[in-house]
């Protein structure tokens, strides 16, 4: 399956016009036989990327005294608890701030603060920030989400997964590919034969087609 995959990704490169800006590349998956009604069956997976995500990722937190020094130390953006209900009353500022960043993270005693002025921006993006209690190092969680991606379905048969972009080598990108195509197949009973079909792309590409073989 890996060489399926390391041919589509040269493909989909070969085949991507020349653009002013670093392309995505990514899966569009089709599965079948899976029953989305059933919140339990839908995939859900956020996927460390062996070889990063091949671009900045923007990582910003609401946090106050030594966590937010902490934070700031590691390159993140800080925002203060009293800015959390102005950017929830100001929604223009809300959904500009939310659109900003990749992830969030939260001192656990702001969650429920950011869960009442900021949930309805947030919650529907799938950016609901991640709790950092006392004992962590918040810039540790950065390190960790800027290699991230979440791969989700919700209730679609056909569902996208970014794996890097266009300017990394063929090699970190089927490193990528590969770890995000293991996970989602753990979740897919059947694995393999799950798959209606699979393809791979840039992000305004052509598509291409992958060969899917158990």
């Amino acid at each position: 399956m890996q060489d399926n995959i390391t041919t589509a990704i040269t493909e989909a490169l070969d085949k991507a016009p020349e653009r002013a800006f670093v392309e995505s590349i990514e899966f569009a998956f089709t599965i079948k036989d899976v029953d989305l009604k059933n919140p339990n069956n839908r995939i859900k997976e956020e996927i460390r990327l062996p070889s990063g995500r091949g671009k900045e990722i923007k990582v910003a937190m609401f946090a106050s005294g030594e966590a937010a020094e902490k934070a700031k130390a590691g390159g993140i953006d800080v925002y203060a608890p009293e800015q959390i209900e102005e950017m929830g009353t100001n929604k223009g500022m809300g959904k500009k701030v939310a659109n900003r960043y990749d992830f969030f993270l939260a001192e656990v005693p702001h969650m429920g603060l950011v869960g009442r002025w900021l949930g309805v921006i947030l919650g529907p993006r799938g950016k609901m920030p991640r709790p950092v209690p006392p004992v962590l190092d918040p810039a540790v969680v950065a390190t960790g989400l800027r290699s991230t991606v979440v791969v989700k379905s919700g209730d679609k048969m056909t569902f996208h997964a970014t794996f890097g972009t266009a300017n990394q080598s063929v090699d970190e990108l089927t490193a990528n590919a590969m770890e995000v195509y293991k996970r989602v197949m753990t979740r897919l009973e059947r694995g393999p034969n799950n798959i209606r079909s699979l393809y791979i792309k840039t992000t305004m590409g052509p598509s291409v087609k992958v060969e899917v073989t158990a």
